[in-house]
């Protein structure tokens, strides 16, 4: 039994929310199921909301302590590679979390850095569940790229969806809506694209319903197939969240 989460981008206080409202119990910091259902988390933990260190720190526990799953999302490919020492623009939400972390003691910091990338390394980038039923990834995957191995291109789309390198209307990355071409049996639950409310599409389901653009914090319980949400505290920025048509 799962329950996959959007993106959460920092929101602590709509993840406890969630998860209380899903049955979890907080015990020692960490939400815990009394039926041992597990946390599914689809990416995109950090950046732009207020608590991205403390979303390190719980995720990466759960995952150590088998209670969670974790793929990683694009922000949290940046802040991977920020970590290791590469070259990277802190920009677009980055720079929330690299403030929080410059706050930390030099011990803290070097602790909560090194969890991150421990739980980024190990990672997979696409998670196949209930023999193959389920498949969980943050961008998407590709009908024929499903149950095969990773190529830097399978991987590039994981992560950052189908783009074609132009920009929106609004400046923001233009993305081709792939679930439109997806007819295959396994369900496959991604975020990424911030949509005003979960989207269904041929078999897909979009869970990414922009929590730190002040939409909404949203999951999936699996097999249930029932969608929970909690309303978010931040500041509605609209003009971020995305429309396909039907």
């Amino acid at each position: 039994m799962y329950d996959v989460i959007g993106d959460i981008h920092g929101c602590l206080t709509e993840f406890t929310q969630l998860t209380e409202k899903l049955g979890y119990r907080w015990v020692h910091q960490l939400p815990i199921h009394p039926e041992q259902r597990t946390l599914v988390f689809v990416g995109d933990i950090t950046d732009r909301g207020p608590s991205s260190v403390e979303m390190i720190r719980i995720v990466a526990n759960l995952v150590e302590q088998g209670l969670a799953l974790y793929v990683p999302g694009n922000h949290c490919n940046k802040l991977y590679r920020l970590l290791i020492g590469r070259n990277v623009q802190v920009a677009h939400g980055l720079e929330t979390t690299v403030q929080e972390l410059n706050q930390l003691d030099n011990r803290h910091r070097e602790q909560i850095s090194e969890q991150f990338i421990a739980l980024y390394k190990k990672s997979p980038l696409i998670l196949y569940l209930d023999q193959q039923q389920l498949v969980v990834c943050h961008a998407g995957v590709q009908e024929n790229n499903l149950f095969k191995p990773l190529t830097s291109a399978m991987k590039s789309f994981a992560l950052y969806g189908d783009t074609t390198g132009k920009k929106d209307a609004n400046g923001l990355p233009e993305r081709r809506d792939w679930a439109r071409q997806y007819h295959g049996k396994p369900l496959i639950v991604y975020g990424h694209t911030p949509v005003v409310r979960p989207r269904w599409k041929n078999h897909t389901l979009n869970l990414d319903t922009g929590c730190a653009f002040g939409g909404m914090l949203s999951a999936l319980r699996y097999p249930e197939m029932k969608l929970v949400a909690v309303p978010s505290s931040m500041p509605r920025i609209s003009d971020r969240f995305r429309s396909f048509p039907d």
